[in-house]
């Protein structure tokens, strides 16, 4: 990949002008290091695997509305490094396809030329806030929904006749517009409104479809979570005939792929759309043996009724609170396999799961997010004490 031309004021991307191979050689040693630096015993460290895709990788993209200099002409991009106030114009960004950058570019020179102001985070004033926009790695379908506050009007069919007339490569489905009135700089829906197409994409993953709407959590680069997912899957044996629990299960994908082999699936998950996601997902691929619950982990756990065989963890980056996981290693499974986006929460977590008598067997790191810092590891931890 070459430079970005947005490196120096972006940020997103710490590796440019790295070597690839170095990247994945560099994010290895830092998940190793962590583990020694915790005192964490594994059985075995099975490396890093690249990512399939190194370039247009990410499926989904937050912009924000801004000026990169104060009082300067209007910007729509990313928040410039070390600067929150400053947002820079990512036209030419190559963490996404190039259906990104023609979108955004004329959605910017749109919304110039009609004379929006952006939304002031200080001033908690203007109407351009966000652009989100989502595409399917194996349909091509591709949602764009802009976000404002009601402070003004805003022509919502002449947006989304010039978003249809754009020359993209991809098959446009959706043009939504959000409404966030909301002080908090994150983008929130008081009001989503279709003005054009659905307000949804479908994508696949190892032979199951999934419906995509504009808030769902989704899993951003496919290619790369499809040979995670089935390195899980490979870790747990003689799951025929079992009872899994996938703990913070998001939109179920996982939940799903396993539940083609299980006796039953529980997933949990304490965002309400994640979860409404996750059962028209399963309806959707005909699935019947899913359960899915919404709420925080550690107050399901109390009146679950099913008794797991196998646990899955695939917590948010914060990890697994302490008193959540006490409650998860007191049903003393024999295998319990933890998917983790966050290697610094993982290795605290991993401490007191070997305070309560589980080895680590195998820890194999992921590099979903080529030229940033992310990581991912799939860990298999196995009970060697009697229940």
């Amino acid at each position: 990949m070459d430079i970005c031309k947005h490196s120096e004021g972006c940020g997103g991307c710490i590796y440019q002008g790295i070597p690839y191979k170095e990247q994945i050689i560099l994010k290895g040693k830092e998940v190793l290091r962590l583990l020694q630096e915790k005192d964490i015993s594994f059985e075995k460290y099975l490396g890093i695997e690249g990512s399939p895709k190194r370039q247009a990788y990410r499926n989904k993209m937050e912009y924000t509305f801004g000026d990169e200099v104060k009082n300067g002409e209007m910007t729509l991009g990313m928040h410039k490094k070390g600067r929150f106030m400053s947002i820079i114009t990512v036209d030419k960004c190559q963490l996404v396809d190039n259906d990104f950058n023609v979108i955004l570019k004329a959605i910017l020179d749109f919304c110039k030329n009609k004379g929006y102001t952006f939304y002031h985070k200080r001033k908690h004033t203007g109407l351009l806030r966000n652009l989100v926009i989502r595409k399917g790695e194996y349909t091509g379908e591709i949602l764009v929904n802009i976000v404002t506050s009601s402070q003004d009007s805003f022509d919502d069919s002449e947006f989304a006749e010039m978003i249809c007339g754009l020359p993209l490569k991809n098959k446009l489905v959706g043009v939504l517009h959000t409404i966030n009135d909301r002080i908090a700089d994150f983008v929130y829906a008081d009001k989503i409104e279709t003005i054009w197409g659905r307000d949804y994409y479908m994508e696949e993953i190892m032979g199951l479809k999934f419906k995509v709407s504009a808030f769902s959590f989704f899993q951003t680069n496919i290619l790369a979570i499809e040979k995670l997912y089935t390195e899980a899957l490979s870790l747990i044996k003689d799951l025929d005939g079992k009872t899994v629990f996938d703990l913070y299960c998001g939109t179920g994908t996982i939940a799903q792929i396993m539940s083609l082999r299980a006796k039953k699936v529980i997933g949990v998950e304490i965002v309400k759309e994640a979860v409404e996601a996750a059962k028209e997902n399963a309806r959707l691929n005909g699935i019947d043996n899913c359960e899915f619950i919404e709420g925080d982990v550690l107050e399901v756990l109390d009146y679950i009724q099913d008794i797991p065989d196998v646990i899955v963890l695939d917590p948010p980056r914060a990890g697994v609170h302490n008193k959540a996981l006490e409650k998860i290693l007191n049903y003393r499974v024999k295998q319990i396999v933890y998917i983790s986006c966050n290697p610094k929460t993982l290795v605290e977590n991993l401490g007191l799961m070997q305070n309560h008598g589980y080895e680590v067997k195998s820890v194999k790191a992921f590099d979903n997010f080529p030229y940033t810092r992310h990581v991912e590891c799939v860990v298999l931890m196995q009970n060697v004490k009697n229940k």
